[in-house]
């Protein structure tokens, strides 16, 4: 991952947010998206911006490999973690399907049925 220095300082502080991100190819180039990585507290004019697209670098044989696996319908690039390696930002990131119709609708139902159990719950404990 190419960072600036006020990045990685924020790295090490561990104010970053992978939950919205993911990797997309885009010219021959793997970059990052949506990750948030927040403003250095002690930085000044030159701090970096938070939702900036960042570019990964891999090998070209790494890059061919995803690029083959993405071709396949349904299948994304998301980051796992971030981690210092001998003072170097590295990233782990995973190739993932997306949710089905079933999926999401699986989700909801089990949320409601959560949400009443607990307003039963919070009738009985009055």
């Amino acid at each position: 991952m190419v960072l600036k220095g006020t990045e990685v300082k924020s790295l090490r502080q561990g104010k970053v947010s992978l939950e919205e991100a993911y990797a997309r190819i885009d010219g021959g180039e793997l970059f990052l998206y949506g990750c948030t990585i927040m403003p250095y507290e002690h930085g000044n004019l030159l701090n970096h911006e938070p939702l900036r697209k960042r570019k990964l670098l891999v090998h070209r044989r790494e890059l061919n490999k995803i690029e083959s696996k993405l071709s396949q319908k349904g299948l994304t690039l998301v980051p796992v973690r971030i981690y210092f390696t001998r003072g170097l930002a590295k990233i782990e990131i995973a190739l993932a399907t997306g949710k089905t119709l079933a999926d999401k609708r699986e989700k909801m139902k089990t949320r409601q049925i959560d949400r009443d159990i607990h307003r039963e719950l919070k009738k009985y404990n009055r």
